[in-house]
């Protein structure tokens, strides 16, 4: 069966509620699954400061992970209109995949969640594009046939799936909120699996 890499690094939840969404959607089509995985927190010096072992939730990616993905959606919080620290090391480590050729022509897509309505998802889900297109990937959106997309009052933007935490960090989703990270996991999935054939 082939395997889209779900990747996200999440502080309060609230990225992992949209990776679990994107990864049912990927797995509602057929011949498919959804690898989940995350990157471990770094410290102020950039070491990284967690366990080998990620006490729960995803294990932390590997190389072989983006080699054996037919597909990636990439997440991550939004700091300071960018993506947050953790995944920009992760992609900073990247160099040996990028002269390989390792991710050339995939399908790929992004989301994020913020705890302000205006606090940069647009941005951050434009930063963890950059890397993406250096690496040869083919970037989707959600198209506006998706009609949660106009009718959100919470998260969601043709960029990619999105969250409003508010400055609580509840990572519960709303419905609209729900739908797009589905639908975003449900057609990168139909992309990679043409795209792959």
């Amino acid at each position: 069966m082939s395997e889209i890499l779900v990747l996200y690094y999440s502080h309060r939840g609230s990225v992992r509620a949209l990776a679990q969404q994107i990864a049912r959607g990927i797995e509602s089509r057929d011949g498919v699954t959804a690898r989940l995985r995350t990157v471990p927190k770094v410290s102020p010096v950039c070491v990284a400061s967690a366990p080998e072992i990620p006490a729960g939730g995803a294990p932390y990616v590997e190389a072989t992970d983006l080699d054996e993905c037919i597909g990636l959606a990439l997440g991550s919080p939004t700091r300071f209109g960018n993506m947050a620290a953790p995944m920009k090391y992760f992609w900073d480590s990247t160099a040996a995949q990028w002269s390989s050729a390792t991710l050339v022509g995939k399908p790929a897509c992004v989301f994020t969640s913020t705890a302000s309505a205006h606090g940069g998802q647009e941005s951050t889900l434009l930063s963890m594009m950059l890397p993406l297109l250096h690496h040869g990937m083919l970037l989707i959106g959600l198209p506006y046939s998706e009609a949660a997309l106009s009718s959100t009052r919470s998260g969601g933007t043709p960029y990619g799936a999105s969250h409003l935490a508010g400055t609580a960090g509840t990572p519960t989703l709303s419905e609209e909120e729900r739908q797009l990270a589905f639908a975003q996991g449900r057609r990168l999935a139909a992309i990679a699996m043409k795209l792959s054939c």
